[in-house]
């Protein structure tokens, strides 16, 4: 095992000691003890079965230019190590742990902020212990990286967006229709507007701005109390996770909005506006706006249909 390697999964303590200015100590991020059944290896015995394969891997990573603000989409996500490995066990059956590790390494270091990988694979149930490899690979500083061969991409996450009015969200079939949209064959996003009780007025217009849209975060907070699938998520990574994952997402407006290069021609007061801004981010084909005497809007190129409350449960 070489130095390297061995201080990649090391305590950060004895990385620490082993920091010289010819070998700087990086921030890293690592996936550990991952441990998935795979069709891998040259003998024939190997062969239409399956078996335990463990892997660590831990990436070093570029310093963030600007701060973090514990933000999460400023970070190199986990998900980029778990989806490596994922996306070389699809693409083809393998006969060697080397040619994976290799693959596995090139796929991460595609990230712009990824700067060395470590990978050790282990198979788990073809001896008395685990058998591996472990190797690194760095980026190189002064020449682009080819980008790996891909497999065939994964259908596109086009959800469903669901914009409900207060009289939707108290309404008690709400239940029920979860049920119903969740066992679509679309990730669910449920976008709702301010409680009917007036927000606090500001005489500062960006001052309104964030009290309004904290006032459909709060009822956003609400949906989520009616049913425990409903969570609220305010980031883009983590509405892109979810659907992934297929779990219903709440939206909480502040972050992508006050973060979006062109801001939201709609006012935080008309919800419903700012929602249909959301969905076509998403690239949602269709938008629902569960209400009564809701007045229509400029649709931004989506399906949008208004369905009274009442007649959710037969129509959709």
């Amino acid at each position: 095992m070489t130095d390297d390697i061995r201080l990649a999964f090391a305590h950060p303590s004895e990385r620490a000691e082993a920091m010289t200015p010819e070998r700087p100590l990086r921030d890293r991020i690592s996936l550990r003890d991952h441990v998935v059944a795979v069709e891998i290896g040259a003998f024939q015995a190997e062969r239409g079965s399956t078996q335990r394969v463990r892997f660590n891997v831990v990436v070093e990573v570029r310093p963030n230019p600007a701060p973090l603000e514990d933000d999460v989409d400023r970070v190199l996500s986990y998900d980029l190590i778990a989806d490596a490995i994922a996306a070389e066990l699809s693409s083809e059956r393998l006969n060697l742990l080397e040619t994976l590790a290799e693959r596995i390494a090139e796929r991460i270091l595609v990230a712009p902020q990824a700067m060395r990988a470590f990978v050790r694979i282990e198979k788990l149930d073809r001896g008395p212990g685990a058998l591996g490899v472990e190797i690194v690979r760095d980026r190189a500083p002064d020449q682009p990286r080819p980008v790996p061969v891909a497999p065939e991409p994964e259908p596109a996450l086009v959800p469903l967006v669901v914009f409900l009015t207060n009289a939707a969200l108290a309404a008690p079939d709400l239940p029920r229709w979860l049920d119903r949209w969740q066992a679509g064959d679309r990730p669910l996003v449920l976008c709702v507007g301010a409680a009917d009780a007036p927000a606090p007025r500001a005489a500062v217009p960006l001052a309104q701005r964030r009290i309004d849209l904290l006032a459909i975060e709060q009822n956003a907070w609400v949906l989520a109390g009616r049913d425990p699938r409903c969570v609220v998520r305010g980031s883009r990574t983590e509405i892109d996770w979810a659907m992934k994952h297929r779990q219903i997402s709440v939206w909480a407006p502040s972050k992508i909005v006050l973060d979006a290069v062109e801001s939201p021609s709609a006012s935080p007061r008309d919800a419903l506006a700012l929602a249909l801004w959301f969905a076509a981010g998403l690239h949602a084909e269709q938008v629902l706006v569960i209400g009564e005497d809701v007045p229509e809007h400029d649709a931004r190129g989506l399906d949008v249909r208004y369905v009274p409350p009442g007649v959710v449960g037969t129509v959709i």
